[in-house]
């Protein structure tokens, strides 16, 4: 199999006051006095693809809402949330339970989709399972990012001390799988489109992986966000806006290949169509107020027990205060939603041979968007 290194790339335009956004307005052109406006923020990674197609369907105006995206960095994401540098969003829970343990003032109004993060090690390592990792090197993208959070939550429910019995070791996003190659770590802990490729590259095997191991598969990893001052003060639009992506969510499931194809040739974020279906079809777009709220309350208690939250720290207190019941959006409304289901919008049977024969002819840079990837490659 041919080499191929990923890089995960992150677009970088002019400084906002609050930084590191830019702003756009898609639907500007039917914008009337009678929407009203709500400010999207979005990285430009795969998992997002509920935000685009709701853009692109008109979801957020026929709740009444003229949006307005806003791209971030991701290092500056969650600040500019909640300096209101946008209003609402939808990202992972793990990695918010801490700031807003904080104080960060944001609200999580329901789930979204299920399986964003794996644990892998290389495919000709003796790394089989979890517990192997005992006193071995693992490459994350950061340290306190999602994959770190997600790995450390998986070793603690092994029995192992991530602050002491394993070697973290820091590589940008798309070099995990290079690091590994090269002998530099014995795992990496990776977020989509990243380990999709991996795996499509034949270098790897999962470890850990939150789309199908108890009991992650059946927490959402991702939730919508809302500004808690801009909640406060426009309910009914947080609702709105909340309902819009739902939409979204209901979509990306019932047309995932319609949605990656959308997300690329829109240029909501660097990959190619059937690389991002790939990537999108391992991830679960069910959306849920009830399995929202209660993956807040097991990421909040599964972190604390790992030590990631204060030992002191009221976990149902916690969990009680992060998450809001908003007007109009429920499981039952929910369940009277409908979408179309576009023709050829599915995952075909051999998407992952071709992808498989894609990354094993690629001899150059395949290029793909990832959370937590730097601000510049």
């Amino acid at each position: 199999m041919s080499h191929f290194k990923l890089v995960a790339t992150a677009a970088v335009s002019a400084l906002l006051f609050t930084g590191g956004c830019n702003k756009s307005e898609p639907n500007s052109s039917t914008a009337g006095d009678h929407l009203v406006k709500v400010r999207v923020g979005y990285i430009g990674i795969t998992c997002e693809a509920a935000i685009f197609s709701a853009v692109e369907k008109g979801f957020f105006k026929e709740e009444g809402l003229d949006v307005e995206l806003v791209k971030c960095e991701w290092s500056k994401y969650k600040d500019v949330l909640a300096l209101g540098g946008f209003d609402i969003t939808y990202h992972l829970i793990m990695y918010l339970l801490k700031p807003i343990e904080q104080g960060l003032d944001v609200k999580f109004t329901a789930g979204i989709h299920k399986g964003c993060l794996r644990l892998q090690a290389a495919t000709d390592g003796n790394i089989q399972t979890v517990k192997d990792l005992r006193g071995k090197r693992i490459g994350v993208p950061g340290m306190g990012t999602p994959p770190f959070i997600f790995a450390n939550r998986v070793l603690n429910a092994n029995g192992i001390d991530g602050s002491r019995e394993v070697d973290w070791r820091v590589f940008p996003a798309g070099e995990l799988g290079l690091a590994l190659q090269k002998g530099e770590v014995d795992a990496v802990a990776d977020s989509e489109p990243i380990g999709t490729l991996l795996l499509s590259g034949g270098k790897v095997r999962n470890v850990a992986d939150q789309a199908t191991d108890a009991p992650y598969k059946d927490e959402y990893c991702c939730a919508v966000v809302v500004n808690g001052k801009f909640l406060a003060n426009n309910p009914k639009a947080a609702a709105a806006a909340t309902r819009a992506l739902l939409k979204g969510a209901k979509w990306v499931e019932m047309n995932p290949a319609a949605a990656a194809k959308l997300s690329v040739e829109k240029n909501y974020l660097a990959s190619n169509p059937e690389l991002n279906t790939l990537a999108i079809s391992h991830l679960h777009y069910d959306p849920s107020v009830s399995g929202g709220e209660e993956a807040v309350k097991s990421a909040a208690a599964a972190m604390k027990d790992a030590g990631m939250l204060n030992s002191t720290t009221d976990v149902a207190g916690l969990a009680k205060s992060a998450f809001i019941h908003l007007e109009g959006v429920s499981d039952e409304w929910l369940q009277t939603l409908h979408v179309d289901k576009v023709a050829g919008g599915q995952v075909t049977s051999d998407l992952a041979f071709r992808v498989a024969a894609e990354c094993a002819a690629s001899r150059g840079i395949v290029k793909v968007a990832s959370c937590c990837s730097p601000e510049t490659k």
